[in-house]
């Protein structure tokens, strides 16, 4: 009888409706207050500290959503949707340590948050429920303002309002149909949907969320519609032009002029609003056209590539050391890397007042990727290809940039053991971000420090004339500290967050000259219930000899002669073109362990060990693709995976799950089609049929058409018969991700139960791609729990019955976990 009603337990609950809650000290994880994240004013005095908003309630996601040519937005506030949300603002000051709470606000989400150059003020947006509007505290009187009472336009522009750079004002761009009738789709004719192709080709990505009839595109117009205008201090709004369709506007460093992108028609059904017609123009303050810099047509024929790109003008923006200069870019390749050219971009400029005809700034051998600039003698090109993942900096003169330009880094994208790491930004007289540039020849750089033994930090000085680096600081163990802002211009006394496997992040001040630490917060260990968990970084071997890592991290107070222990493995695959930097190590064994809600962490408390991110590096050197062997690949690391953990004990073979999200539940799939290493697996949000993203996915360029085998191969759905592990698909019923549509995991469902497999489905109401109510969060770690509880902890053997405790086993157990279930 005992057998029978475990064994009806899980039938019950898999037939429940409703969200369920795990057990407590996984609820815990969900409520856990990490550190905030901070922004430094330019005067390096203040620390403002944003308390994360990391979960909403469901209701908030009730609400009504508009998901319009690729963008889901709130149609009642105007604002997409972001993950950068706060709940709480603090100040601190970098010197003395004194704290000040921004106080006074509505009930509210902030975000958008933005010092002004002068460093007296900070703005926010305050997104309430039915609005949408800048706040402003000043430093100085320690008081805050509302700066708007109209609603803000963050629908096709997220960013909603720009600092002039003299802090002088705002530019902002305000909602001008917020507040009117919103369109009704009763009142529309009803008429034929009709797309008609040229015969040329127009290789798109999947996407979702794509105006589908004149409805939307009505709507579309309705939403996409915003006024720019001049705030001054005061509150006192100048309207600069007419109302458009704003995709796009910037500042020009002496706050004079507008570079702005208006949409245009026609629009289209099969891309995004970021390749809808576009005209670009030069507006001065007041909305007059100084110069039109292009007519963009709509670009639904870009050539297949990462690195393709529009043909014509393309990438605005103005030269940060100068007052009023435009910078382009245009292809001279058709748009498409794959055609041979000298120069696949030039680069060309245009001076106020806009009367001269442009002029060839630069030429660029491959894609230009971007410009920083320091002053007007010293500026650093970067360049990329997709095909050999080449990316390329180089230091040049903004006088002359195509001659005695020297080259600062070239290396893969993916080496990191090769990266030099992130300049140093500042602001200039004008007030905008530059390269922070001392005695005009002295950059600086902080960056990951990726090495063998793992992420070491650092801080190094380039020297612009000799083209040679200089090390000043680099993070030692058993600490991991690394560098987040400059406080002088030797690089002998700036701002890092300090941590090791023992103690939680925190901020210091570190000054090289007196070799001292100062401790500026001092935040609380976000899991207590977990400490006392070890973390190791583990280094094996794949058959074909590359060289792979992970994080096996142990539960509180094992003990080794307990024996093996049930493993989650949680991973993600990565491609890369070079076996020697598919091996690099990535992380410092010296972090503090995070143990989020989101990855595999909390199961720890259920004395279940972790190999976290153990590495499966997709490999194609040479003119040999990383996709050609990605089954063969996979399963190789997956194995020595497994059996680094068997072979030190920590692992029984027959009790270890694969879990992962996106790319990685299509690596779950796969695992369990062609291999027998898992016994079970959760795959979260992924897509399971290649066939479905036609046209490219993940790194993979060739089309379904052009590799029919790498796709069939490559799709788990193609392998279900293949299958003979249970596995638990979990996936927001609103995905808006390119190709991970909730079809995918619905169709996967329903080809593993019709071939007779075990799997679950489950769908959660109004998520995305990730996951963001705390119902939901908490539902999937339920899920998680039981499927974890089901194949990683089996029951006792029949004849284990008798020497059971059934009260132990009774479900009004005071003792128990009312949220836990028996297996």
């Amino acid at each position: 009888m005992m057998v029978g009603w475990l064994l009806m337990t899980w039938g019950a609950h898999a037939s429940d409706f409703g969200y369920k809650v795990p057990s407590s000290n996984l609820a815990k994880v969900v409520d856990a207050e990490l550190i905030p994240q901070s922004k430094l004013s330019t005067d390096g005095r203040w620390l403002a500290l944003l308390k994360r908003r990391r979960v909403v309630a469901l209701d908030e996601l009730t609400l009504p959503e508009k998901a319009l040519a690729g963008i889901k937005f709130n149609p009642a506030t105007f604002m997409r949707n972001s993950s950068r949300m706060y709940s709480a603002i603090e100040l601190k000051h970098v010197e003395t340590g004194s704290v000040i709470k921004v106080s006074g606000l509505p009930k509210g989400k902030l975000r958008d948050v933005q010092w002004a150059s002068n460093s007296q003020f900070i703005s926010f947006i305050v997104e309430q429920h039915s609005k949408a509007t800048l706040w402003l505290f000043d430093i100085k009187t320690r008081t805050v303002r509302q700066m708007t009472t109209t609603t803000l336009n963050g629908v096709v522009n997220s960013t909603a309002y720009q600092w002039l750079p003299d802090s002088s004002g705002f530019i902002v761009n305000f909602a001008v149909n917020h507040g009117k009738p919103q369109l009704s789709e009763s009142a529309q004719q009803p008429a034929p949907i009709i797309q008609q192709s040229s015969g040329v080709k127009a290789p798109a990505r999947t996407y979702q969320n794509l105006l589908s009839n004149p409805f939307d595109e009505a709507q579309f117009k309705f939403f996409a519609q915003g006024q720019l205008a001049k705030l001054s201090l005061d509150g006192r709004a100048k309207a600069i032009g007419k109302p458009t369709y704003l995709k796009s506007f910037s500042i020009s460093p002496d706050s004079t002029n507008l570079i702005v992108g208006m949409i245009d028609e026609p629009f289209s059904y099969q891309v995004r609003y970021s390749r809808f017609a576009t005209v670009w123009q030069v507006w001065g303050m007041t909305g007059f056209p100084l110069y039109e810099l292009a007519q963009q047509p709509l670009a639904d024929t870009i050539p297949q590539g990462f690195d393709s790109v529009r043909t014509g003008p393309r990438e605005f923006q103005w030269r940060k050391d100068k007052g009023a200069t435009v910078l382009w870019a245009e292809a001279q390749d058709g748009g498409n890397m794959k055609q041979t050219a000298e120069h696949h971009d030039y680069l060309y400029s245009i001076s106020s007042p806009f009367k001269r005809e442009p002029e060839l700034f630069a030429k660029v051998k491959d894609r230009f990727s971007s410009i920083q600039w320091a002053d007007e003698n010293i500026a650093l090109l970067t360049e990329w290809k997709f095909a050999s993942r080449t990316v390329r900096t180089s230091v040049i003169s903004p006088r002359n940039a195509d001659e005695r330009r020297v080259i600062f880094s070239e290396r893969s994208y993916n080496d990191a053991y090769n990266n030099p790491g992130r300049f140093i930004m500042t602001k200039n007289d004008l007030g905008v971000g530059v390269l922070k540039l001392v005695g005009g020849r002295y950059l600086f750089l902080r960056g990951n420090g990726a090495s063998k033994e793992g992420n070491k930090p650092f801080l190094d000085r380039y020297d612009v004339k000799t083209n040679s680096t200089t090390r000043l600081w680099q993070s030692s163990a058993p600490y991991y500290e690394r560098v987040r802002a400059m406080l002088d211009d030797e690089g002998l006394r700036f701002i890092t967050l300090r941590e090791s496997k023992l103690e939680q992040p925190n901020f210091f001040i570190r000054d090289l000259t007196f070799d001292s630490l100062t401790q500026l917060t001092r935040f609380v260990h976000p899991y207590p219930e977990f400490q006392g968990i070890t973390k190791e970084q583990i280094k094996y071997k794949r058959s074909d000899g590359t060289q792979l890592t992970g994080n096996l991290y142990l539960p509180a107070n094992y003990d080794p002669s307990q024996g093996p222990l049930p493993v989650l493995m949680w991973a993600y695959p990565l491609e890369y073109k070079n076996k020697q930097v598919a091996s690099q190590v990535r992380e410092s064994p010296y972090a503090f362990p995070y143990v989020g809600y989101w990855g595999p962490m909390p199961y720890l408390a259920q004395g279940i060990a972790v190999f976290d991110d153990p590495k499966m590096p997709i490999i194609g050197e040479g003119a040999q693709l990383p996709n050609d062997n990605f089954r063969s690949q996979l399963v190789a690391s997956a194995k020595a995976a497994v059996d680094v953990l068997v072979d030190q004990g920590i692992a029984d073979p027959k009790r270890i799950a694969i879990g992962g999200h996106s790319y990685g539940a299509f690596m779950v799939a796969n695992l369990l089609a062609h291999s027998d290493l898992f016994v079970a697996g959760i795959a979260r949000s992924g897509a399971y049929n290649r066939s479905l993203t036609p046209f490219g996915f993940q790194g993979e360029e060739r089309d379904f058409w052009q590799a029919q085998g790498v796709y069939a191969n490559m799709s788990p759905f193609f392998h279900v018969d293949k299958i003979n592990e249970p596995m638990l698909m979990i996936h927001g019923a609103e995905d808006p991700n390119s190709g991970t549509f909730p079809m995918q995991s619905q169709r996967m469902y329903a080809a593993m139960k019709g071939l007779g497999k075990e799997a679950r489905l489950v769908m959660l109401p109004h998520e995305g791609h990730s996951y963001r109510a705390k119902e939901s969060i908490l539902h999937v770690l339920w899920e998680q729990e039981q499927w974890l509880k089901k194949y990683l902890m089996p029951l006792p053997n029949i004849e284990e019955i008798d020497n059971i405790d059934l009260t132990l086993l009774a479900p009004n157990n005071s003792q128990g976990d009312p949220n836990s279930t028996l297996y």
